[in-house]
């Protein structure tokens, strides 16, 4: 396969995820800031979101003040940042026309009807209207265009280079929103179990908070039948680390990342498939007391410099380079 025709098919899958997470992250942060707390607790869930992506910077520059209607616009429609829900899809579907040949017509038409319908609902401003229900329509195409993938494309080169960039986007936006919602959450904790009169009320509040974080990746029936007990911080851990039978988990994504590097493994791609093998057996044979005694943060940090690693190293590898892209 042309390595231009692999970047191609490598970067819709990306950016479908993509914009399939900011859909999620945007619907957990929406929930959560309408529970009773302050503005000062609000405002920081809102900047950890933006923090996610690393936009604190873009967004600042562009706004005078933080407000919710107007992060949700900039992660949802502008234009200008790369990582909003619009320039996501749009980048999908210019992927997808770019190598219609290699993708089935079930495929391609899931993703132009998914731009142009995209198009209509901002026109008819359904974000500012009924926002939960636009994330829901966002992550519903998402999960179309994956089935429509699975189901109808052949399981050839084409077709693990688009699983190789899902899983890969996965990896990385799952332990963001878990890096900065344990972090923001666990700091919240903390000075609240130093306030014994509130503790009834704290408990209520960890559990909406933890409940969102759950629902944000598509886990919380999941903990429910794996766990059946009350959600505590370091469970949502270990779920969203190291079960591999959860399938949005660090270890579920790196099972695959690996699985489809050496679908498409050439001969300069041994030291990449060390790299993902290393960092996989690190997720699966991990014990979530051992992570937390080392810190969580300091974990995460280095799961994301490897997996964003590994990202230039595939570019390297198979795709166009990113320096030339």
């Amino acid at each position: 396969m042309l390595s231009r025709t692999a970047d191609h098919l490598f970067w819709m899958a990306r950016y479908v995820e993509r914009a399939e997470n900011t859909a999620r992250m945007l619907d957990v942060n929406l929930s959560t800031s309408l529970l009773p707390q302050s503005a000062e607790a609000s405002e920081r869930g809102w900047r950890a979101m933006l923090s996610i992506s690393e936009l604190t910077a873009d967004y600042d520059a562009r706004y005078p003040i933080l407000s919710p209607r107007d992060v949700i616009d900039f992660m949802v429609r502008d234009p200008t940042n790369p990582s909003s829900i619009y320039s996501c899809l749009q980048a999908a579907r210019e992927n997808a026309r770019a190598v219609r040949g290699s993708l089935t017509t079930e495929v391609w038409e899931t993703h132009n009807d998914t731009w142009l319908a995209m198009q209509k609902l901002l026109a008819e401003r359904k974000p500012e209207r009924d926002p939960q229900s636009f994330f829901e329509w966002v992550k519903f195409r998402s999960h179309l265009s994956r089935g429509v993938t699975i189901g109808t494309m052949l399981k050839d080169e084409a077709f693990f280079f688009i699983r190789l960039g899902t899983f890969l986007e996965r990896a990385d936006n799952t332990a963001r929103l878990l890096d900065v919602k344990y972090h923001g959450l666990a700091e919240s904790s903390l000075a609240q179990a130093a306030r014994s009169d509130e503790s009834a009320i704290d408990h209520h509040m960890d559990f909406y908070h933890w409940a969102a974080i759950l629902r944000s990746v598509s886990a919380f029936e999941i903990y429910r039948k794996v766990y059946r007990d009350v959600i505590t911080p370091s469970r949502v851990a270990e779920l969203l680390i190291l079960r591999s039978d959860m399938p949005r988990s660090l270890v579920a994504c790196m099972d695959e990342v690996c699985l489809n590097l050496e679908k498409v493994r050439n001969s300069r791609s041994q030291e990449t498939e060390r790299r993902s093998g290393l960092l996989r057996a690190e997720v699966r044979y991990g014990r979530i007391q051992d992570i937390l005694a080392q810190g969580l943060h300091p974990y995460l940090t280095s799961f994301l410099e490897r997996v964003n690693d590994l990202g230039g190293r595939i570019s390297q590898d198979f795709l166009v380079p990113l320096q030339a892209a």
